[in-house]
């Protein structure tokens, strides 16, 4: 979700599109949301929130909750594989509709909700829209009074869709470096910001929970990706914010770690010396004792 620009020049206090870790943050004002009451549970249904769309409400679809929007799990057809300049890439389609929520909602199920894993930027926009109908305020705003106050983040911008007052919330996302290592350790210590909890910590454990299997490998939380990396021929759970290109925040609580990785390869799939390679070759050989 933006324009390229070309090389520019990237500093402490840049702005950095940071893509799809704006799902994490996403995530994080659900949780935000469950705690202020506004969103009874994660089990809730989905057409609870949206009435206006009762057609759509039939099959499969009738058994959609909150949770398996936040884990990717939702079973609605979404074809993210394709590049994002094709126009066949659903993401695409759903910002160039004349309106994303529908466009979701109107997809169709090719399994049960639960089931499957398909990366799907459109659920996370169901996301926003619930905390906009149960707050009165769209995912902006919500996160900027609830989340990046408190953090003391003075400094955001969240792209729009075209033509529309309607944050990207899948990929529209842009903050300084520093401040999303503020966000990495926010979720390092349990959602505590100094002496406010402004995550509840209850969230974060069931964020960083592999709550449904990933084809090839890994896992999947609220909006979290987890893996094992092999390091030093010792598997070592990983648990990360993951955006196009090399944007990631890496948890390793174990190792007391936290790496909050930017970079500008949009689009490049195939860079060797990318960021887990750099977490993986350079980051953890530094942290062993000769």
């Amino acid at each position: 979700m933006g324009r390229d620009l070309g090389i520019i020049i990237h500093g402490g206090d840049s702005l950095h599109d940071i893509r799809s870790i704006s799902k994490s943050i996403v995530s994080a004002c659900v949780g935000i949301a469950v705690q202020q009451g506004k969103i009874e549970s994660v089990d809730q249904k989905v057409f609870d929130f949206f009435p206006e769309y009762a057609k759509l409400d039939t099959g499969l679809k009738s058994l959609l909750t909150i949770k398996h929007l936040l884990c990717m799990s939702s079973g609605l057809v979404w074809n993210e594989e394709v590049p994002y300049d094709n126009p066949e890439n659903s993401e695409i389609r759903m910002i160039r509709s004349p309106n994303p929520v529908e466009y979701v909602l109107s997809q169709p199920m090719n399994a049960p909700p639960g089931k499957v894993w398909k990366y799907n930027g459109g659920t996370t926009q169901l996301l926003a829209a619930i905390i906009e109908k149960t707050t009165g305020k769209k995912i902006d705003q919500f996160g900027n009074e609830n989340l990046f106050q408190p953090l003391e983040i003075m400094r955001f911008d969240w792209a729009k869709y075209p033509g529309t007052d309607m944050p990207a919330a899948a990929s529209g996302l842009r903050l300084r470096s520093r401040d999303l290592l503020k966000f990495g350790l926010l979720y390092y210590h349990g959602g505590k910001w100094k002496d406010q909890q402004v995550v509840p910590e209850k969230w974060i454990e069931e964020s960083f929970q592999p709550h449904v299997e990933r084809p090839g490998g890994g896992a999947y939380g609220y909006q979290f990706w987890l893996w094992e990396e092999m390091i030093n021929n010792r598997a070592v759970p990983i648990v990360a914010c993951v955006g196009n290109g090399d944007q990631r925040i890496f948890f390793d609580k174990a190792r007391d770690l936290v790496v909050v990785i930017t970079a500008g390869n949009y689009n490049k799939w195939d860079i060797e010396k990318n960021a887990g390679a750099l977490l993986k070759d350079y980051i953890y050989p530094a942290l062993v004792k000769p």
